[in-house]
């Protein structure tokens, strides 16, 4: 006796609940020939009657009671499983948790989470918002599956995904002098102003600091601050200017500052960590790859127009 196929338990079950051959056919909206010759196929390789035959109706046989009712089950657990798969496919009841460093976090993540929501729109996320140097315990911990971080460095049991490479970019308030120029600023015009930063011990506040360093000066802060979005938030308040990464003033809208581009142009590179060795879910791959099209598209509609080499 051979086993039953899917395809036979499909047709057996459309002729029970239909009663009939023809109405079989139109459940699986195939021929009625098809139907009958499969059913006496599986009757005689079955060796078992499954149904009887009373005025052209098809009525299950007594002594296949057991066989339907395993059909019953079937069906049910393969409910189930359509339903589990259309919960996965929107998320429901399954949770995505990452972390981004600020910069990245206001803008960028923000866009990447609205493509995220509108492919899974049940997902939960758990969006953390780290600086640098937290990173390490975050992911080693298993605590997320990656950190979009603007900082690589060597550790043995961490994965860095190359997303993007931007460029730093000064900020003055609207009302600033340079602010009517539009044209690369260089750091020394920015290095006698009321200057607003992070600190350079800090990896960050190191990597806004590297134009005045090529340029031989000494960055002095007016004010020092430990997240970009404050600074943004300083300037546009009209207390000094900044250096800082294009993706922490990515938005379109920007009131109260302008975005100018610098001499010495110093490139800042954006990742994905992930603890060495860990297979990420489907729903951390596709927020990475939405991650890497909003850097594109930051990088391609930048208000003052691509630098020339």
């Amino acid at each position: 006796m051979r086993d039953l196929t899917l395809r036979q338990v499909e047709v057996i079950r459309a002729v029970m609940m239909a009663g009939t051959i023809a109405g079989a056919a139109e459940l699986l909206n195939v021929s009625a020939p098809g139907i009958s010759r499969l059913v006496k196929h599986t009757e005689e390789s079955l060796g078992v009657r499954l149904f009887e035959r009373k005025a052209g109706l098809f009525v299950p046989a007594a002594e296949a009671a057991t066989i339907f009712e395993q059909i019953h089950q079937v069906y049910d657990k393969m409910a189930g499983l359509t339903d589990a798969l259309q919960s996965l496919k929107r998320g429901r009841e399954a949770e995505l948790a990452f972390a981004s460093v600020p910069s990245i976090a206001q803008f960028l993540a923000a866009q990447a989470i609205r493509r995220v929501r509108r492919r899974f729109p049940e997902l939960y996320i758990d969006l953390n918002v780290l600086k640098i140097e937290e990173a390490v315990d975050y992911l080693l911990l298993e605590r997320g599956e990656f950190v979009a971080m603007s900082y690589r460095f060597p550790h043995p049991s961490l994965d860095f995904r190359p997303l993007g490479v931007g460029e730093l970019v000064a900020i003055v308030p609207e009302d600033h002098p340079l602010a009517a120029t539009r044209a690369p600023v260089p750091a020394h015009r920015l290095a006698g102003d009321m200057l607003i930063g992070v600190d350079a011990s800090d990896p960050y506040g190191a990597i806004t600091a590297e134009p005045f360093r090529r340029a031989g000066l000494e960055r002095r802060l007016s004010i020092r601050a430990r997240f970009a979005q404050t600074v943004v938030s300083l300037v546009r308040h009209g207390l000094g200017v900044a250096v800082i990464d294009e993706f922490s003033v990515a938005g379109v809208y920007m009131p109260g500052l302008v975005r100018l581009p610098l001499e010495e142009r110093v490139e800042i590179s954006v990742f994905a960590a992930q603890k060495a060795g860990r297979i990420l879910s489907s729903f951390a791959e596709y927020t990475i790859s939405r991650l890497r099209d909003e850097l594109a598209h930051t990088i391609a509609t930048r208000p003052w127009g691509a630098q020339a080499d």
